[in-house]
């Protein structure tokens, strides 16, 4: 990388994920290649089996590539060891599940949550970047209000916060409108594109062509490779 060329959010090279079922091995990844820049809402599309959630459990880095290199932020992910995997994605990745309730703690308020998160991530939350986050979301007035509380689509944004809170290099997110009607998916979108508005390289795997019509970029996959 020169002086010239700006730092990717993610960079991968030559990716290959191989998983062992029953038996037997189920070439996953073959020689992935991607880059990801800040500030980038990518949707990552494909059939079911096509790669998408190896790949973004690789991007996540809840687990490694058996060849290949992943870079998140200039940090080569690839060979850290499993502590060092989880200090990387404490710094620097948000992870979001399908349900939302699967990304909140029901006992928590939101402003709990961003507690929580900023506890997590090694930041403060006396700079007033919760605040803006929850205004930027949509959740201005939502501090107090439990997840039960919350439409589904209001709990997937403060599952969006939770995630975003640092903010991190990277956010992933894996089918996370799955489950939510049109009116809440726009939301959902809002919520990312604010990301990307703030500097974040936000992927998302889906099937939803309302997240396909919306995001900056769409990369398509099929058994295991980008197309």
């Amino acid at each position: 990388m020169t002086r010239s060329e700006p730092r990717l959010a993610v960079r991968c090279r030559g990716v290959h994920r191989t998983h062992h079922l029953d038996g037997s091995d189920v070439l996953a990844l073959r020689g992935v290649n991607l880059d990801l820049e800040p500030g980038t809402f990518t949707a990552l599309v494909g059939p079911s089996g096509s790669g998408k959630s190896t790949l973004l459990r690789l991007l996540a880095c809840v687990d490694r590539p058996d060849e290949g290199s992943i870079e998140i932020n200039g940090i080569q992910a690839a060979t850290l060891s499993r502590r060092g995997r989880q200090r990387l994605r404490r710094r620097h990745i948000g992870y979001m599940f399908q349900a939302p309730a699967d990304n909140l703690v029901g006992y928590l308020t939101v402003r709990a949550h961003l507690r929580l998160a900023a506890q997590l991530r090694g930041v403060s939350t006396r700079d007033g970047q919760s605040e803006d986050l929850l205004a930027r979301l949509g959740l201005t007035g939502r501090g107090r209000h439990l997840p039960r509380h919350l439409s589904g689509g209001e709990q997937q944004r403060v599952g969006i916060a939770f995630a975003s809170l640092g903010p991190p290099t990277l956010l992933v997110a894996d089918e996370p409108t799955g489950q939510l009607d049109h009116t809440t998916v726009d939301s959902v979108l809002d919520g990312f594109l604010a990301m990307a508005d703030a500097g974040v390289a936000v992927v998302v795997a889906t099937h939803d062509p309302a997240v396909t019509n919306r995001a900056h970029r769409v990369v398509r996959m099929r058994d295991g490779v980008i197309e």
